[in-house]
């Protein structure tokens, strides 16, 4: 169907899509959003206790995930033949989990005999650390605070026989360490003064070559022994440890490329279905766009403009490319100029502002409504590459019915501007680590072709699975249902911890 310049035909979706892929010739992990039908599906065949989700199109499906997004304001955006690898555990498979705060878990198998550990995974920080030889570590079990009914495991390096603790003398160990025969501590702080110190020591990590061969991949890789862990990491916060994603020398991928086993680099592709896979090792493709990354220990870029619709508008501005973060935050003048002009250039009445949703351009759906008409929207990034936003809305239903859509972009307090998961569905982003450079292209994340995303696709239905009551906030209450023209925000009872911006970031000592 035609449209006019500057403007589309979509259908209304949803577009909260997480997902993380190992690139050809790279190691992957597939990830899924906490609320997917397969999260749900892996949760009820564990007998997962406590687990809520929120129906898809809901209020509180939104809200929940702008609260989250709320509670990391501190933030910090923390020539060989090579093979993809991804993690061996639980079939490779990446899982968001809504009780235990964090966006996403993965599976992963440390040390012989292999003990599996469910990490949440972090960009805005580096070290790969589980509870070991504990002091003061989370329950190994405790359903009522996690939500989910399985134990966790304790690591210890006298229980595996390729575990070494490595020495102050040893070049990963950078902290004031005395003695060239004493073991190497290490202490994380996070934004809330959550924190895990212990030692470092090295062992095995499972990959697999996500080539024909699948073969298995031994990898030697750094981590922390955590001995004692503080604050939500003892109330269901990465319970069972937490991997960073971050540019630093102890990270995971820089280890993987430090070794040789991968290029310095991975992919992270969001499906518009909510999974998606990580890829350690993508390089990308000729056909990407692409934009200098800033040197910096996460992951920033510089942007030059912004389009809607035929109005485009001059904006000189960095912004984190964070997965972690559900929705897109924009700063002043960014946010006003950008969603005014969208507002302008739409059909549909917008309604009053809501204050138990977290977006301010909401507008009216007619009750036989399938689809809008609305602008393109696109960010232009230094050196003149286009990133294309896709999906732009989100789509809120009340007793089952599309009610209202809203332009899923939020006014930034945080003092810095967030591109999330929502305005990187339908692509491919590269972050390739060698050459400092974003990439990103057009993908469904499961075809090896790019995808176009010219057709219209059809307006998604609520889920009709029952959902349980959510746990209580202490001193709150759950959130209702939006079975009524009210709509109430979820509110989580964990405490999410991530790297903090300025002198809060987490700090090896």
């Amino acid at each position: 169907m035609a449209s006019s310049p500057g403007r589309r035909l979509v259908a209304l979706r949803l577009v909260l899509a997480a997902a993380i892929l190992v690139a050809a010739d790279a190691v992957g992990l597939e990830l899924h959003h906490r609320f997917s039908s397969r999260v749900r599906e892996w949760a009820e065949a564990r007998a997962v206790t406590g687990a809520w989700w929120p129906e898809k199109g809901t209020a509180e499906y939104y809200t929940s995930l702008a609260h989250h997004d709320r509670a990391l304001r501190g933030r910090f955006l923390a020539a060989a033949n090579y093979s993809q690898l991804a993690f061996a555990a639980e079939g490779n498979v990446t899982l968001q989990i809504n009780s235990l705060g964090f966006l996403y878990y993965a599976f992963v198998e440390l040390g012989t005999p292999k003990q599996e550990f469910l990490v949440a995974l972090d960009t805005g920080s580096h070290l790969l650390w589980v509870p070991c030889d504990c002091l003061q570590c989370a329950p190994t079990y405790d359903p009522n605070a996690y939500g989910v009914n399985m134990t966790f495991n304790i690591y210890s390096p006298s229980n595996s026989s390729t575990s070494r603790k490595l020495l102050c003398s040893d070049s990963m160990c950078q902290t004031n360490c005395t003695g060239a025969g004493s073991n190497c501590p290490y202490g994380v702080t996070y934004a809330d003064n959550s924190s895990t110190s212990g030692v470092l020591v090295e062992d095995t990590l499972y990959l697999v070559a996500e080539d024909t061969s699948a073969r298995v991949v031994e990898a030697p890789i750094v981590f922390g022994c955590g001995r004692t862990q503080t604050g939500s990491f003892l109330g269901g916060g990465a319970p069972d440890g937490l991997l960073g994603l971050g540019m630093g020398k102890i990270a995971v991928p820089s280890v993987l490329a430090s070794r040789g086993l991968i290029p310095d680099s991975f992919s992270m592709c969001f499906g518009d279905d909510g999974i998606g896979r990580l890829d350690f090792g993508d390089k990308g493709s000729k056909q990407q766009e692409e934009t200098p990354l800033h040197r910096s220990d996460l992951y920033v870029i510089g942007l030059t403009g912004m389009a809607v619709g035929n109005s485009a508008m001059a904006a000189s501005f960095r912004a984190f490319v964070d997965s972690g973060t559900s929705f897109t935050y924009l700063s002043e003048p960014m946010y006003t100029s950008l969603a005014q002009t969208f507002d302008s250039q739409v059909r549909e009445k917008r309604r009053p502002p809501n204050p138990n949703l977290p977006f301010d351009y909401c507008y009216d759906l007619s009750p036989s409504q399938k689809s809008v008409l609305i602008p393109e929207i696109y960010f232009t990034t230094q050196g003149g590459s286009r990133f294309p936003v896709s999906d732009p809305l989100i789509t809120i239903y009340v007793q089952g019915v599309p009610s209202m859509y809203c332009l899923a972009v939020i006014n930034s307090t945080f003092g810095f501007n967030i591109i999330g998961e929502n305005f990187m569905a339908g692509l491919r982003v590269v972050f390739d680590r060698e050459r400092l450079v974003l990439g990103w292209e057009n993908s469904d994340c499961y075809s090896s072709t790019n995808m176009s995303r010219s057709s219209p696709v059809s307006l998604p239905s609520p889920t009709s699975a029952p959902v349980a009551a959510p746990p209580a906030e202490p001193g709150g209450s759950p959130p209702r249902r939006s079975d009524s023209t009210r709509l109430s925000a979820m509110r989580s009872p964990f405490l999410v911890v991530f790297v903090s911006l300025s002198d809060d970031r987490p700090t090896d000592h």
